[in-house]
């Protein structure tokens, strides 16, 4: 038996070359990235290219709150995040900075932009920064979705923490036998 190469084929290269989505804006950021990949010797902007590419799932959100706790002691430097710049109301001073995001949601940019800070564009980076020197590459929790709750060793089994899939929180569901120890046992 041979091996399939029109089923399977010898290529193994599994990363992303290109964005999925069919947003236009984000081609041409992709396209200039491209342009800056080829003519730089920047490692930086190769990393922002690549992330570019990435999945919803691989380009989380980054809170107001964990930006500036980030940038700490940095505040002259560039943070740059691949992803969407969401606001958090329990940040309650926001510091000045500045930000260059695929979006900012609306809170955020009049929270930033109200404190003295700037929000920019990667089409603006490209200008001021080709290379990306003194710039601070930032990355939101990946790990901190609804749907990664339920990961993990089976809700009952013991020294599990994962969260079982119910309709409901109370007292008849899922509270019963294994949960406490007036029932049987406690897992």
């Amino acid at each position: 038996m041979g091996i399939d190469l029109i089923a399977g084929g010898r290529n193994k290269k599994v990363h992303r070359t290109a964005p999925k989505s069919k947003n236009v804006y984000l081609a041409l950021l992709v396209k200039l990235y491209r342009f800056l990949v080829r003519r730089t010797e920047s490692k930086f902007n190769k990393v922002v290219l690549k992330r570019m590419f990435q999945s919803k799932t691989n380009r989380p959100p980054l809170s107001l709150s964990k930006l500036a706790a980030f940038m700490k002691g940095k505040e002259e430097k560039v943070a740059v995040i691949v992803a969407t710049v969401t606001d958090d109301v329990r940040l309650f001073d926001v510091p000045k900075l500045k930000v260059v995001a695929l979006r900012f949601t609306e809170t955020a940019r009049a929270r930033i932009t109200k404190a003295g800070g700037e929000c920019l564009t990667f089409d603006q980076l490209a200008l001021e920064r080709p290379t990306g020197k003194n710039c601070v590459l930032l990355r939101g929790p990946k790990t901190h979705r609804e749907a990664v709750k339920h990961f993990g060793k089976a809700p009952g089994v013991p020294q599990s923490d994962t969260k079982p899939y119910v309709r409901s929180k109370g007292r008849k569901f899922e509270k019963a036998r294994g949960r406490r120890r007036g029932c049987g046992y406690k897992a």
